[in-house]
């Protein structure tokens, strides 16, 4: 439950706290005390929009911090999964701080934590309802997410949406392969003709290297030649003078001559046979560039270019290099395959669809009597709670109809409402006065707080449009709504005020020329004075303190 409330910089408030208790928890105080500003102020923390606007004139900073206790094990499981534990207390202390430049940090027991953290935690912990909450009860598009939580564990959509996703990614592949005939015929030829154009030019990977290099070779040729006869002649044969090789050949044999006097020669004469061996294939390795039957240079550059040529074409159309040509050859390649066997494949796809399509029909169609049940049970639920609040005569249907599948199943949702015998049932819309709407409300939200498990409810103004008898029995159904969950309700309604368990009276004073608004909790004899107040305004006459005493008793003796 929300055990403590502390506000600072909000509006008219500058700093106040606020102590709740389990049952009901009932705010009261004059038009403009700031009551609304209490629950926008709870609406922060469960991750409600900020605004520099709700900062107090003249601070550059405001915050909201709460302390929630005695929280239910489920609960706690369900937040434990979300990573975060309960204090050595088992409470949790959420705080969110706003700035003048409407930013905000959000701390969970002192830890910084996500805003989208903060929703999730919440969820379990409060929900409010105000008016405009009205809104959502009348658009039908929310009625089958209202039906489903209420179903809940009961209704299982796993293997449906498991089905349901593959059907729809069978159905884009097919519609993706049944392309019409001329668009068919038309990539045909596109691709084939891209294969054949990369095919004729016969592409090997490094061959456009190869060709710049002998390139240069045949452009350098004659260079090359001279250079190189120069080097093998020098190194190892030459005819019209010793070259180095012979030289060292006379060199061992003078070494190999003073073997008898020279302790080392044979070491000399073998470092000498290396280095021959080196000097052999240095100028063996340079006569070899020159040993290439180039024949014509001129043809044979004209073959090379025209060869480059093609390359740089295809290259051009593409790739960037032969590698990425290959690569986008295998591509369309496949391409081309699927489409030439799409024929094939949508004929195995579109076999599979149609298995897919009556397995999730199926599953609809259980999904549908499942919610066709839970549909009649919560109906009389409802009209069970409606017939306490004065509204015994009205007719709630929960009406299913079928429609075509979606990701929910194949059902569209819509609460109808028939508040006089002999009418036919109406969407809420149509016929739903404020007050019927304020009852109808409070009737769903007691039976889905059931389901739920909600911490604490929180109504804001739930009796707008009831008075009497019905806003006296309205009083006594939340007091027995906070037997189960903790309810925390602004009132105008003396009636409805008369049920408190706790009595927090909200009053604006005025402090050193400003307005400020603060909460303190009302005993027996002040709980007795307000409800008269309310029920008579400013002159409180022993009339009214009597009436406002008979009520408070009436709802202290009622067991709900």
């Amino acid at each position: 439950m929300l055990q403590t409330l502390h506000i600072t910089n909000i509006a008219v408030i500058k700093s106040t706290d606020i102590n709740f208790s389990p049952g009901l928890n009932i705010l009261t105080g004059e038009t403009g005390a700031g009551k609304s500003m209490i629950i926008d102020s709870i609406s922060l923390l469960t991750g409600a929009r900020t605004s520099k606007e709700l900062i107090r004139n003249g601070a550059d900073s405001a915050m909201v911090s709460a302390y929630f206790t005695d929280i239910a094990e489920p609960n706690r499981r369900a937040i434990s999964e979300l990573g975060v534990e309960c204090d050595e207390e088992g409470g949790i202390f959420v705080q969110r701080d706003i700035t003048s430049d409407g930013k905000s940090k959000v701390r969970l027991n002192g830890r910084v934590i996500p805003l989208s953290l903060l929703r999730n935690i919440l969820k379990y912990l409060i929900n409010i309802h105000g008016q405009h909450d009205n809104q959502g009860l009348l658009d039908p598009s929310n009625h089958l997410g209202l039906l489903d939580a209420y179903l809940d564990s009961s209704l299982d959509l796993t293997e449906y949406n498991e089905v349901y996703t593959r059907m729809c990614e069978v159905r884009r592949k097919l519609k993706e392969l049944r392309l019409d005939d001329s668009e068919k015929q038309r990539m045909i030829d596109l691709l084939r003709y891209q294969l054949n154009d990369i095919d004729r030019g016969k592409l090997k990977i490094g061959e456009e290297g190869a060709l710049e290099e002998r390139k240069r070779k045949i452009k350098n040729i004659e260079k090359i030649s001279k250079s190189t006869n120069l080097i093998y002649r020098a190194l190892y044969q030459n005819e019209k003078g010793a070259s180095a090789y012979t030289l060292i050949d006379m060199a061992k044999q003078a070494i190999d001559k003073l073997s008898d006097v020279m302790d080392k020669s044979e070491e000399l004469i073998e470092k000498l046979d290396g280095l021959q061996s080196e000097l052999r294939d240095i100028a063996e390795y340079c006569d070899d560039l020159c040993d290439d039957d180039i024949g014509d240079p001129d043809k044979a550059l004209d073959i090379i270019e025209g060869r480059l040529e093609i390359i740089n074409r295809l290259k051009r159309k593409y790739g960037s290099s032969i590698e990425e040509i290959l690569e986008f050859r295998a591509k369309i390649k496949k391409q081309l395959d699927e489409i030439e066997l799409s024929d094939v494949q949508s004929a195995e796809y579109a076999k599979e669809y149609a298995e897919l399509q009556a397995r999730a029909q199926s599953l609809a169609a259980e999904i549908t009597d499942i919610r066709r049940k839970g549909g009649e049970s919560l109906a009389n639920e409802i009209m069970s709670e409606l017939m306490y609040l004065d509204m015994g005569k009205v007719k709630l249907y929960v009406d299913l109809q079928n429609t075509e599948l979606n990701s929910k199943g194949a059902d569209e949702v819509s609460f109808l409402i028939c508040t006089n015998p002999g009418e036919l049932p109406k969407p809420l819309s149509k016929i739903a006065s404020g007050g019927e709407l304020a009852r109808i409300m409070l009737a769903m939200k007691t039976v889905f707080a059931k389901k739920e498990g909600t911490e604490t409810l929180i109504y804001d103004e739930i009796d707008t449009g009831i008075s009497g008898r019905t806003a006296q029995k309205l009083g006594f159904k939340l007091k027995s709504s906070a037997k189960h969950s903790q309810v925390i309700c602004i009132t105008h309604s003396a009636q409805v005020a008369s049920s408190a368990d706790t009595h927090l009276f909200i009053e604006k004073n005025e402090i050193d020329g400003r307005v400020e608004t603060t909460v303190r909790e009302l005993d027996e004899n002040e709980k007795i004075n307000e409800v008269a107040r309310i029920m008579g305004g400013s002159e409180i006459t022993d009339k009214l303190l009597s009436s406002a005493k008979e009520l408070i008793n009436q709802a202290n003796s009622v067991n709900n």
